[in-house]
């Protein structure tokens, strides 16, 4: 194999792997690094200090800056614009250009706007126009201006779980319901009404599948706002939303499901090993988690590339 270019493209590069192509009105410089596979569209414009991996696509119109890494299989929209100083002026350059990172198999819509210095995570999808102002979670999808998170990408269509409405659980018979995610379960706990008022009680080792060491409450979270982005070593965690509703994400490395909790009667179960997000908090929404094991700041993970690492 080796590198195309168009007759009217230009690659200085020498470093540029092969099945790549440039094509018309393209320029790469000198210093660039392209990796194999990759696909510079008409009008792209890519400077030195820039590294780019295998099978990255970049469509019409976009200058990749010095300070930029797109990893492998990136996929960059037409007239996507990435910015490497947050203080421009004109004739006055920085020492260094901040340092923008697109994690491997992420996705940018067209007309997209990256500020300097954030990462985008592994496989998070741009929404076209996006305004992109701090880093955004591996998996994340993220629209607007400023860009906000609006839900979760799924690793492949044949993974995909649609998210479980807490009435899937509403029969008697179904006190737990299986996930397609590793080790996570619903749990549909016991409620008691009469006129004076509703109970909903869970038993630790019972209804409750593990003994709880702590527990903690999370309330007052603006609507917009995501918590936990971390997994866990050892820890079980055990969450009811006893007011309001919270959308919890459940991810074992391989499948990602998306459960809506809004009933005091319902839980989900999370295991040790399993990346957990909380995000879509209703205004009055107050969650109580219960975790197995005393608070110890090691036993956190909140790298997804190194949670990854860890289930292989």
């Amino acid at each position: 194999m080796s590198v195309y270019v168009h007759p009217q493209g230009i690659c200085e590069s020498t470093s540029v792997g092969d099945g790549t192509k440039v094509w018309a009105f393209a320029h790469v410089l000198p210093s660039a690094r392209l990796g194999n596979d990759c696909n510079v569209c008409d009008h792209v414009f890519i400077e030195n200090d820039v590294v780019i991996g295998d099978r990255v696509t970049i469509k019409c119109g976009v200058q990749v800056w010095d300070g930029i890494t797109l990893e492998d299989d990136v996929f960059v929209g037409p007239n996507v614009t990435f910015a490497n100083d947050p203080f421009p002026r004109s004739k006055r350059y920085p020492e260094t250009f901040s340092r923008t990172r697109v994690c491997e198999g992420a996705s940018i819509g067209a007309n997209a706007t990256i500020l300097p210095g954030v990462t985008i995570g592994r496989r998070a999808m741009i929404g076209a126009g996006a305004v992109v102002v701090r880093s955004v979670p591996a998996n994340a999808i993220v629209v607007g201006n400023p860009a906000r998170i609006t839900g979760y990408a799924d690793h492949t269509r044949e993974d995909r779980m649609p998210s479980i409405p807490a009435t899937r659980l509403a029969t008697p018979e179904a006190g737990v319901v299986d996930t397609a995610v590793r080790g996570v379960t619903l749990h549909r706990l016991p409620l008691v009404r009469d006129m004076r008022g509703d109970l909903s009680v869970g038993e630790f080792e019972r209804s409750v599948p593990f003994r709880a060491l702590r527990y903690f409450i999370v309330f007052n979270v603006p609507s917009r706002e995501v918590r936990g982005e971390h997994a866990h070593r050892r820890c079980h965690q055990f969450l009811v939303c006893v007011k309001g509703s919270v959308s919890v994400v459940a991810d074992d490395g391989r499948k990602r499901c998306e459960i809506l909790l809004d009933s005091p009667e319902h839980g989900i179960h999370l295991p040790p090993l399993t990346w957990g997000i909380q995000y879509k908090y209703s205004d009055d929404a107050v969650l109580m988690v219960f975790a197995s094991e005393y608070y110890d700041a090691e036993e956190y993970i909140r790298d997804y590339d190194e949670f990854l690492r860890l289930v292989g």
